[in-house]
């Protein structure tokens, strides 16, 4: 006969009540409150404005004085949809892009042992300290070169702006892919290969299929990265029908005088709306996406 023992963990005296439950757990809420409280309190002070009549910030200091959707009928008068349609195309072909290199960057270091493979690396972390934006002044004498040769390479290009991501996004994108593609087992390759797979068909077919969280992570960050982005597309894209979306918004306050903040807070709720759905479908690699690349580098 089995004995069956209640876990002490349950007994009447372990239970947290009173001072205890305070000291140990109840003072951890109110942080989480405190801090909930103190990062909506920007989102809803922009929907606030957004749904303002006034247009400004200042009467929309006491939130939700009035209710009105003229800043949203108002966009209709932009360009506005234009620049989220160019935002949306830049985002996820850059997203695509970034996420197909790094992943065969990192498995090339991975599973191949060649000359020069860990200087590589190193180049690679080196190089991505440097930020892109300090290189704006040769990206812009660079594509205004290209330009003279291929206009789709040149200034006033989205396929040039594309370029310039992609050429800033292989260095993290590959370190973070490295790490979790190294906590794939190595005999899946063995055995596909003896079944006759080609290198090829291992990364497409059974590779990508086991990393698709961190894969979803890299996709996330770099079109977050690029549709937020403000100096580089404000710098290659000059034709308004081209801006993107963070070009075109800052176009509404650029002057003090005329500023126009009830049409940028409207912007700005639906900008982030498709940045929202795409955190909430990817949500679930987020967590193991950013860990399991730690377990094993």
């Amino acid at each position: 006969m089995i004995e069956t023992r209640r876990s002490p963990s349950l007994s009447e005296g372990d239970k947290l009540t009173g001072t205890r439950w305070w000291r140990e757990i109840g003072w951890r809420h109110v942080i989480g409150v405190i801090v909930i409280g103190y990062a909506i309190f920007p989102i809803v002070f922009v929907i606030s404005a957004s749904v303002n009549a006034t247009g400004s910030l200042v009467g929309s200091s006491r939130l939700f004085s009035s209710f009105s959707t003229a800043n949203f009928q108002a966009l209709n008068e932009t360009q506005f949809w234009s620049w989220i349609g160019n935002s949306l195309w830049i985002g996820a072909v850059t997203s695509i892009g970034s996420v197909l290199m790094g992943a065969a960057a990192a498995y090339a270091f991975s599973r191949f042992r060649f000359s020069g493979r860990r200087a590589g690396l190193m180049t690679l972390l080196i190089v991505q300290m440097f930020p892109q934006l300090l290189t704006f002044v040769a990206i812009f004498l660079l594509l205004t070169a290209l330009g003279d040769l291929h206009p789709l390479l040149g200034l006033n290009s989205r396929i040039a702006l594309i370029m310039v991501y992609l050429g800033g996004a292989l260095g993290m994108n590959t370190f973070l892919m490295y790490g979790f593609f190294n906590t794939v087992p190595k005999e899946l390759d063995e055995a596909a290969k003896v079944d006759g797979a080609s290198h090829l068909q291992i990364f497409f077919v059974i590779i990508l299929r086991l990393v698709a969280p961190i894969l979803a992570v890299v996709g996330l960050l770099g079109f977050i990265g690029t549709f937020s982005d403000y100096l580089l597309a404000g710098i290659i894209l000059t034709d308004e029908s081209k801006w993107t979306v963070a070009v075109g918004l800052f176009q509404f306050v650029s002057e003090q005088n005329s500023a126009r903040w009830g049409l940028f807070a409207a912007g700005a709720v639906i900008t982030a709306i498709p940045v929202v759905v795409l955190f909430l479908v990817l949500q679930r690699y987020i967590v193991s996406g950013l860990t399991a690349g730690a377990v094993k580098g």
